[in-house]
């Protein structure tokens, strides 16, 4: 490191010359933490601040720079100085706005200070500035597979945009589900009517844009590669195969219809006029707008909608989720009786009524207008008696039961999504059997099920699901996002929805798809450390081949070479260091983020004596949720105590074991981890990182029995965004925690 030169520069802004004694900060950064170069400034962020600095980069020769004055998520455009390791000490939300401004906090407040300031300053000099990986050859084009209204949408989007796409579409023709629909739900004012289908006019743009390239009867038989070079084996049912190579994918394979024979007790399959909504739009479309007749050719008369058939239900077989569209879809069907028979009864049953779009409630309105009834009922049976079909539910307005006579009923099924292999689902009965689950592979256990996409990554052939069987994406941050970099699902394979939503949601994709395109061809990371240079390397000669990291990756982003090493695909990578926190041998780092970069600056705060009374706690905050929340805790001037110093780390995931065990040992009196909301509906950025933290974590209870030390002192918690008053408070409960069982033994 002979050549690493530091320069700390620290503000007297921001009330912080009034607050703190920035003479002394100088004087700790360039005495204790060795900073070759220190100035002070009044206005750090200001133009002549910032030229200070870069002319210390261009003409002094300083290539790491500690920045001394706000949060790091504060003024990033002032202090982005290109080509140098930056580091930042939050001496402003981190310590004078938590801190109380009287004279008796002052000497804490200052030892807060001095402590972030040479943090800062030993986490640059074991800094590089990231520099991009040269495999940075890439394709513009972007492959959509499936080539419904989803499909096609993102396919169009992306060709607008100015990208060549390519759709691989399994079945004869494009359209997938809504090209089997007479009419649409309308998508503008006044949405009174049922539209016409949309479908042919997407067909239409496809075919007639030279940029879009269409493979029907095709499916993939293997993806490989990455971002920005992702080869695909595109099959054919007369049994060729062309290779192709994109930039990233769309996955748009929509669903399938639920499977009305699991409802027997609604007449499905025994009665002939019981029928789905799938069916009657192909009844409707086959009539073109003559009036619609029951399967044995008779007039209706009186048609039922049953809602919620084998939805929104626990029992076994059925699905538990709404799937978004089918109210709407029933109100437009009852109108298509109406509009052509005013006198035609039509009867829509449901539990509750669900509208959703711009539109929605204006359509039920419309649907009212012409005569629509609607009943909040529950259906329980449909029977045969006589000529007519009986309809008995409970009525839950009147609370009593009921039955309605009708010629023909048409239960709303709902859909399940076309998602591909559960891998985690086969992993489970494959790790019960193993010794070692690092030794799992999924990508070599045979696959009960169709594969969508044919990975041939470690973690298997397809992408994971969340919930349902619908693909896994970050529902709030992230929503397009899958745990395949470079790899976005849209439409119904990702949540239920019609076809407006999946229109829009196509639209998300597709740009999304092109924002991993262009990222994977400058060599930075994709959402959220979007623009981030930095990827992980390893010292090959320390490896042990545990597997661990290759296992725990949440993006799937490590193969193994031939010789079972670690296979680092920079671009899958998403740069949250669970790898990092996941090798029991250290051997994985950043250029910028390391175990080295944060074992230093806890290694490197003043500990106090036992008989000083001034306990330290380490707080290794997540940067996505607990680091803001506390940097809002500062802005609310939310107390907390002097005794904490918070290091910010990418994910919960990458805190790695060490940390902790070094901490214990430097003597500290408490650790706590704050990462994101886990499970099911989990908030982390980085899908499984505080997850697998708080598993390891579980672990670390034996380690300090083994010290002799409480495991009070150890505490992980999840941290929302908003949690700007219960996260200090976590903060000042360690700190009580301490004052009842004790100082660290390990002080020295």
């Amino acid at each position: 490191m002979s050549d690493v030169k530091i320069g700390a520069y620290i503000c007297q802004g921001c009330g912080l010359s009034d607050r703190l004694d920035t003479a002394q900060l100088a004087q700790v950064a360039q005495r204790d933490a060795k900073a070759a170069m220190v100035k002070e400034h009044e206005f750090l962020c200001s133009e002549a601040g910032v030229k200070m600095i870069q002319d210390d980069i261009d003409n002094e020769g300083v290539n790491r720079v500690a920045i001394c004055a706000c949060s790091r998520r504060a003024k990033t455009e002032a202090f982005n100085f290109e080509g140098v390791a930056i580091t930042r000490a939050n001496l402003r939300e981190g310590v004078i706005w938590v801190r109380p401004d009287t004279d008796e906090a002052r000497e804490t407040t200052q030892d807060m200070a001095d402590d972030y300031v040479r943090m800062a300053v030993v986490e640059a000099k074991h800094a590089s500035p990231p520099s991009p990986n040269q495999e940075t050859s890439y394709t513009r084009d972007i492959l959509v597979v499936g080539g419904g209204v989803s499909g096609m949408t993102a396919a169009l989007e992306a060709s607008r945009a100015g990208y060549p796409v390519t759709i691989v579409e399994k079945t004869g023709a494009l359209g997938g589900h809504a090209a089997r629909a007479w009419k649409g739900i309308p998508m503008h004012a006044p949405y009174s009517d049922p539209a016409d289908n949309i479908v042919a006019d997407l067909i239409a743009k496809v075919e007639a844009d030279g940029n879009i390239t269409v493979h029907l009867n095709a499916t993939l038989s293997r993806t490989d590669g990455a971002p920005g070079r992702f080869i695909a084996h595109i099959s054919t049912e007369s049994g060729s195969t062309t290779e192709a190579k994109f930039g990233a994918i769309v996955q748009a394979s929509g669903y399938r219809d639920y499977d009305a024979n699991e409802l027997p007790e609604l007449g499905y399959g025994k009665l002939p006029n019981v029928v789905t909504q799938a069916e009657l739009d192909l009844m409707a479309k086959e009539a073109n707008g003559a009036p619609l007749k029951t399967k044995d050719g008779k007039d209706v008369n009186s048609v039922v909608f049953v809602q919620c058939a084998g939805q929104r239900s626990d029992k076994e077989g059925h699905l538990p989720y709404c799937s978004g569209h089918c109210c709407l879809t029933s109100i437009k069907q009852a109108m298509y009786f109406k509009d052509a028979n005013p006198d035609i009864d039509t009867n829509v049953i449901y539990t509750d009524l669900r509208t959703p779009g711009a539109g929605g409630e204006d359509f039920y309105r419309s649907g009212q207008k012409k005569g629509v009834t609607f009943t909040k009922g529950q259906v329980n049976e449909v029977s045969a008696e006589g000529d007519h079909l009986a309809v008995k539910f409970k009525d839950m307005i009147l609370d009593e039961d009921a039955v309605e006579a009708a010629d023909l009923v048409v239960l709303a099924t709902g859909m399940v999504p076309n998602s591909g292999v559960d891998i985690e689902a086969i992993a489970k009965p494959a790790e019960e059997e193993a010794e070692e689950v690092e030794d799992i592979d999924i990508s070599q256990i045979e696959l009960p099920v169709e594969s969508i996409l044919n990975l041939s990554y470690r973690q298997g052939p397809d992408l994971p699901h969340l919930k349902y069987g619908f693909n896994d994406s970050h529902f709030i941050c992230f929503p397009y996002e899958t745990r395949r970099t470079g790899i976005y699902t849209t439409g119904p394979v990702r949540r239920p929805m019609d076809a407006q939503q999946a229109m829009d949601d196509a639209t998300g994709a597709a740009l999304k798809a092109i924002q991993a395109v262009e990222n994977a061809g400058l060599g930075r990371a994709a959402h959220p450390r979007s623009g981030d240079l930095s990827f992980p390397s390893f010292r090959r000669e320390g490896c042990t081949q545990c597997k661990r990291c290759t296992v725990e990756c949440p993006f799937g982003a490590i193969d193994e070479d031939e010789e079972r090493y670690p296979k680092f695909n920079e671009a899958r990578c998403r740069r949250c260091g669970t790898c990092m926190g996941a090798c029991p041998v250290r051997v994985i780092s950043f250029e910028n983020y390391s175990v080295d970069t944060v074992g230093q600056q806890l290694k490197n705060i003043d500990i106090p004596d036992e008989f000083e009374e001034k306990p330290r706690i380490l707080v290794l905050a997540c940067e996505n949720d607990a680091y803001p929340a506390l940097d809002m805790a500062g802005m609310n001037k939310v107390e907390y105590s002097a005794f904490a110093r918070i290091i910010p780390v990418r994910c919960l995931g990458s805190v790695n074991l060490i940390w902790i065990t070094d901490a214990m040992n430097s003597g500290y009196d408490g650790v706590i981890l704050m990462g994101c909301q886990k499970g099911e509906n989990y908030q982390c950025h980085f899908v499984k990182g505080s997850e697998i933290a708080h598993v390891r974590m579980s672990k670390v209870d034996d380690t300090l029995q083994s010290l002799s030390l409480e495991p009070e002192r150890v505490a992980t918690y999840e941290i929302a965004i908003t949690d700007i008053e219960r996260a200090p408070k976590l903060i000042n409960d360690m700190a009580e925690t301490i004052e009842k069982i004790g100082m660290s033994p390990f002080k020295f």
